[in-house]
């Protein structure tokens, strides 16, 4: 396949997204299992046939005059289930690369992780995601320090969950699926011994965000993205944070498509802040962390 060149026009796009989920690849395969879907469905109360595929995600961001940052989770090892394919998503993208940037997903706890990063890159993708929760992995054991050094070298971002998840909530066991992986202090570990690795931390980290916003105030080199949640729901020590700690940290993401763009927009125009802060979080911070010179 040809690798991915991203044609975004960025100066005319009004926003970039950097937090969409494909939960079904070109085969038809879901990214995670039939009981794991509709209990997450349930929780997001999705009632609406959401895009799922990259091509109606593509279409439906750009009629938004927007840009996304699209992924998948490669928890091979963790859960049994095999991944969506990422050369695939890949091909995806390269289709819609007006409007999306790839990321890729490697296992951590599969051999050969770092080559999988290689690979990866070779194809084209723009940074990489992981789940520590779903994944089942502490982000500060140095044994997954070869991967970051990989990523690091490449100059691409890192992008983590962090906080609660909606994947296992009012499950039995959560689905066997550990919060504390995703606590954004494990990643504080990496960020201090990586320093020329940009790390995003996905989601308003609950119940750990003072932490998180602490994390990103300390590190130059952390982000913080607002996907997962309406900004209505923001906790208010994030909200007083991004007009002025995180002004320049904090990145537009929506989760889609558990949480959808037109409604995340709407609600966020209706926080009491700075006018000047929503095109640093729709957009310009967003370029810095892909790395985008214009």
């Amino acid at each position: 396949m040809t690798p991915y060149a991203c044609a975004v026009d960025f100066d005319a796009v009004v926003a970039i997204d950097v937090h969409t989920h494909v939960e079904v690849d070109c085969h038809g395969h879901n990214a995670y299992d039939d009981e794991l879907v509709s209990a997450t469905r349930d929780y997001f109360r999705m009632t609406d046939a959401a895009a799922a595929t990259v091509d109606d995600l593509a279409e439906h961001y750009r009629a938004r005059r927007a840009a996304a940052v699209v992924f998948t989770i490669d928890a091979a090892t963790a859960t049994g289930h095999p991944p969506n394919s990422i050369a695939d998503l890949v091909a995806g993208a390269a289709r819609n690369a007006d409007v999306l940037i790839p990321f890729g997903s490697v296992d951590p706890l599969a051999d050969g992780a770092p080559d999988r990063v290689a690979e990866q890159l070779a194809l084209g993708v723009r940074g990489f995601k992981f789940h520590p929760s779903v994944q089942s992995f502490e982000p500060n054991d140095r044994r997954y320090y070869p991967i970051y050094e990989a990523i690091a070298a490449a100059g691409v971002p890192a992008l983590f969950h962090t906080g609660q998840t909606g994947l296992g909530s009012g499950m039995p066991g959560g689905h066997g699926i550990k919060l504390r992986y995703s606590d954004p202090m494990l990643l504080d570990d990496v960020a201090a011994d990586f320093p020329g690795l940009t790390i995003v931390m996905a989601h308003p980290a609950v119940p750990w965000v003072d932490a998180q916003i602490a994390i990103a105030t300390h590190k130059a080199n952390v982000y913080v993205d607002l996907s997962g949640y309406s900004p209505k729901y923001f906790p208010p020590q994030l909200v007083r944070a991004l007009a002025r700690p995180l002004r320049t940290k904090a990145l537009f993401g929506t989760d889609h498509p558990y949480v959808q763009f037109d409604r995340w927009q709407r609600d966020f125009a209706a926080l009491d802040l700075d006018p000047a802060i929503a095109p640093l979080v729709y957009k310009e911070n967003a370029l810095r962390v892909l790395g985008v010179t214009r």
